[in-house]
C-alpha cells in the first residue's frame, strides 16, 4: 500500500512517543493509532520502567485503542509504528483484525512484518494487514542505532 502524506504526519508523532521512551532508559520505540483522522491512542516502550517483556508500545497502544473503540476488533484504524513489529506484536495486530499498519524501520533480527517472517500476511491465518513500510525509516532507525550505541558506550548491552 502506497504512503500518503498523512503517513508522514502521524509517523512524526509516532516518533515523539519514542522518545519518551528513552526518558526511562527502554529502547525508543512508539506506536500510534488513528481513526478517521484523530489519534485515538498513542504509546511507547515501557518494559523497562514496568518491568513487563509485554510492554510493547504496539501492544500498550492496541489494548488503548480497544478500549476508545469498546471492542477487540480494530476496525478502521492505522496504527503507526517506529519499528517493524516482532512475532508478539503482530500476532496481537492479527489477532485484533488491525486493517493497516505503517511501519518506520524494518528489523533485520526479530521482523515479523517481512523482514524475518510475514505474520501479518500468513497464508495460513484467518487476517492479514495492509502494510506500508519505509516511512521516515531513517529518522527511526537513528534514533534507536544511537540508543544502543549508547549503551554499549556504557558498558551495559
Amino acid at each position: 500500500m502506497p504512503r500518503t502524506m498523512d503517513d508522514i504526519i502521524w509517523m512524526r508523532l509516532a516518533l515523539e512517543e519514542a522518545r519518551l521512551a528513552l526518558d526511562h532508559d527502554d529502547v525508543p520505540i512508539g506506536a500510534v493509532v488513528v481513526r478517521e483522522g484523530e489519534v485515538i491512542a498513542r504509546a511507547h516502550n515501557r518494559r523497562e520502567i514496568d518491568g513487563d517483556p509485554t510492554a510493547h508500545a504496539e501492544l500498550l497502544a492496541i489494548r488503548q485503542a480497544a478500549t476508545v473503540i469498546g471492542h477487540w476488533r480494530l476496525e478502521g484504524v492505522t496504527l503507526y509504528c517506529t519499528l517493524e513489529p516482532c512475532a508478539m506484536c503482530a500476532g496481537g495486530m492479527v489477532l485484533a483484525r488491525l486493517p493497516r499498519l505503517v511501519y518506520a524501520t524494518s528489523d533485520p533480527k526479530a521482523g515479523a512484518g517481512g523482514s524475518i517472517m510475514n505474520l501479518l500476511n500468513h497464508p495460513v491465518l484467518n487476517h492479514r494487514v495492509a502494510v506500508t513500510h519505509g516511512v521516515l525509516a531513517e529518522e527511526a532507525a537513528a534514533l534507536i542505532v544511537s540508543f544502543f550505541a549508547k549503551l554499549r558506550a556504557e558498558g551495559q548491552k
